[in-house]
């Protein structure tokens, strides 16, 4: 089933394959409240994470084939995310649109930059070489974060340009990352009190 409106800027969407089964409820004007279960805990850490520094309340329940990889169940709840999060846009009136953020973690920084343009694009950059291979928290496998962010973007309809410029922790990288894409997303979803209906010269996103 497809991500369903409940009220407002709130969605929720149901998906279920023979490899994993997930349910995300979102409120895009919430306070970052989160209730978050994926059974991959690092990735649980990085969806609260977001929750709490986007202020969207989350609610993400998921099990899977963990046995076999946590690559399904994190890749499927990336993907119903990105669904709820474009229904709850709606038709995306009087929103600012457009979103940046820089975040530092210690010795990390990332920097974001949304679109919530209507055209999935992903730009994901300056990770140092070998980050792919970590594996973090003993479960989440640093390749990860960029299968994660390809599929929030291809589902929600947004553009993403993200770029590491400092790093050298596996955790503090990925981390940095999550905080500066919620911290660019929570811009460009708020609205604006100057903008009279679409923020597009198209009349649509």
């Amino acid at each position: 089933m497809g991500a369903e409106l409940i009220t407002g800027r709130s969605a929720r969407m149901e998906r279920v394959t023979s490899e994993s089964s997930v349910t995300v409820r979102l409120d895009l004007d919430g306070t970052g409240a989160s209730s978050i279960s994926t059974s991959v805990p690092f990735f649980d850490h990085m969806l609260t994470a977001l929750s709490k520094h986007a202020l969207i309340d989350l609610e993400v329940e998921a099990t899977g084939d963990t046995h076999i990889d946590v690559h399904h169940t994190v890749e499927d709840t990336a993907i119903v995310l990105g669904e709820v999060l474009r229904t709850a846009l709606g038709d995306k009136a009087g929103i600012r649109r457009f979103g940046e953020a820089a975040v530092p973690l210690d010795e990390a920084l990332a920097h974001a930059v949304v679109d919530v343009s209507g055209r999935p694009y992903l730009v994901h950059g300056g990770e140092p070489e070998g980050q792919q291979y970590h594996l973090i928290g003993g479960h989440f496998t640093g390749s990860m974060t960029r299968h994660v962010f390809e599929a929030i973007t291809l589902h929600a309809g947004i553009c993403l340009h993200m770029r590491v410029l400092a790093g050298r922790d596996p955790h503090h990288i990925v981390e940095a990352q999550f905080k500066a894409f919620a911290r660019a997303l929570r811009a460009a979803v708020e609205d604006d009190p100057r903008v009279s209906g679409v923020p597009s010269t198209k009349g649509a996103l």
